[in-house]
């Protein structure tokens, strides 16, 4: 491979207040120049126009840092070869007929391309073993600074980092930075769904036509409400491995380049006494400012995603997300929402109170799901919904062992019809089974063996309770709702 096409580790940020121990430094070099970048909707890649030539660069990868590897693919003066016009085109993810691109300006015509001139103005330096930069960039979008440091090697990048004191700032391109500039193209959001038994990620992308697409979607079970039902309060344990995980998700965020990060409490953080410590903690450990939001908030933004999810539905529909602490329902019809409400029945609760953790009698499941039925008096009465969705981890869990999952699968996993044999049918194998032999259960995720007996005897009552045979699957919870809520157009 020729010396210059040699992939190199790229770290940059963007902002106004940009300087600080670079800007202390002597520069090495410093150098004006005048690029017209081509922004696309569809691609990440860097094409623009310098000193006459077509410039093209390609990422390559990221690593678990952030850093990204970027591969220069072309430097070609006009009037390109039809190869050439083929890498930009590829560049950008676009289609256009090769033939008639003779010129730049027939490139920067091409439908979902923008052309942004950009006047820099760089000071060079060494850092660390890193060729590093500090540049003024002037657009008739406004103008910004940035900073960037690359090396073929990434572990020198991570140093130069550390001795500039920039490793907390997040990792964003040019093409991103260019584009959060001019208002164009594609952005990125992030959200936290902080409940008792597990915390929810996600990190959505919003395009310009106002579609989203998953980067990030995840769960991890911290059991944050474990000894809650007993004295009210979160214990430290599990505020601090909880507290850790939503760290990590934190810096996952900024590093896939969220430009904003959303986290919500629900029912534990409702419930528990000492809530505000717990905030505190996530707070001071990665800038997550956790709001708590009401059992109606979260029943209507459950409503929300479970919709958005699914699709447009005839007549009326009851959308229900079940958690470790509470349960949310909302009953309506298309976008029009009638009643929302939420009630503190959540499979770690009901986990705790019956030993449902491991195989139990059949008095025991009865004794359980009478307890459940009791505090789901709220549903008695209604008429039933011609639709009922579900949501959360018992739901979505008890639709992977239907489908013998060997990995989770959301295309699957949504719009899945679980009808109350087959709810029954795996309420009896949770039942005779606890510990090690319910995690190996194809489908059910290990870290939810312990709650799923209580998850699926609430899905169970609530089936009863409102008159259906059958519920419709929604991979989609309330990070979605929010994320529509919140980032939307």
């Amino acid at each position: 491979m020729p010396a210059e096409l040699i992939p190199r580790w790229e770290w940059r940020t963007f902002g106004t207040d940009l300087g600080g121990r670079l800007a202390e430094l002597e520069p090495e070099r410093e150098q004006e120049s005048d690029e017209v970048y081509l922004l696309s909707v569809s691609d990440d890649a860097t094409v623009k126009l310098r000193d006459e030539l077509m410039d093209v660069k390609r990422l390559e990868r990221v690593d678990d840092h952030g850093l990204e590897q970027w591969l220069p693919v072309l430097k070609a003066q006009f009037p390109l070869s039809a190869e050439d016009v083929g890498s930009v085109l590829s560049a950008l993810g676009v289609d256009a007929p090769t033939g008639v691109l003779s010129s730049f300006d027939d490139l920067r015509r091409i439908e979902g391309v923008l052309a942004v001139p950009v006047h820099k103005r760089r000071r060079r330096y060494t850092v660390a073993g890193c060729a590093s930069e500090l540049t003024d960039v002037d657009t008739d979008h406004g103008a910004t600074r940035t900073i960037a440091v690359e090396s073929e090697d990434p572990a020198l990048v991570l140093a130069a980092l550390r001795e500039l004191g920039l490793e907390s700032r997040r990792n964003v391109n040019y093409v991103r930075g260019l584009s959060a500039l001019a208002g164009f193209g594609s952005r990125r959001y992030a959200v936290i769904d902080v409940g008792t038994n597990s915390v929810k990620f996600h990190v959505g992308e919003r395009r310009r036509d106002g579609e989203w697409t998953t980067v990030v979607d995840r769960a991890e079970v911290t059991r944050l409400g474990e000894g809650l039902d007993a004295g009210g309060a979160l214990h430290d344990g599990p505020m601090e491995r909880t507290a850790a995980s939503i760290a990590e998700m934190a810096d996952e965020a900024r590093r896939q380049g969220a430009e904003a990060i959303a986290a919500v409490g629900t029912a534990g953080l409702r419930i528990a006494s000492n809530s505000q410590e717990f905030i505190q903690l996530v707070r001071e450990r990665c800038g997550v400012e956790i709001e708590v939001i009401s059992g109606d908030d979260e029943a209507r933004l459950a409503y929300r995603a479970a919709t958005a999810g699914l699709g447009p539905s005839h007549g009326s529909r009851a959308v229900f997300d079940t958690g470790g602490g509470s349960s949310q329902f909302t009953f309506g019809e298309g976008d029009r929402i009638d009643e929302q409400f939420s009630v503190d029945v959540g499979a770690a609760r009901f986990t705790e109170r019956f030993g449902l953790d491991e195989a139990v009698s059949k008095e025991a499941l009865s004794a359980a799901l009478t307890a459940i039925a009791t505090d789901l008096q709220r549903l008695d009465g209604r008429p039933a919904p011609d639709a009922l969705l579900g949501m959360g981890g018992a739901v979505t869990n008890l639709a992977a062992v239907k489908h013998a999952l060997p990995a989770y699968d959301r295309d699957v996993v949504q719009g899945t019809v679980l009808d109350r044999d087959e709810v029954d049918r795996q309420l009896e194998l949770y039942r005779t089974t606890g510990g090690e032999e319910r995690a190996r259960i194809a489908g059910l995720q290990p870290n939810r063996a312990g709650v799923i007996l209580a998850g699926a005897c609430i899905v169970r009552t609530v089936l009863e309770k409102l008159g259906r045979d059958s519920l419709t699957v929604s991979d989609h919870g309330l990070r979605h709702g929010l994320l529509i809520e919140r980032f939307g157009p």
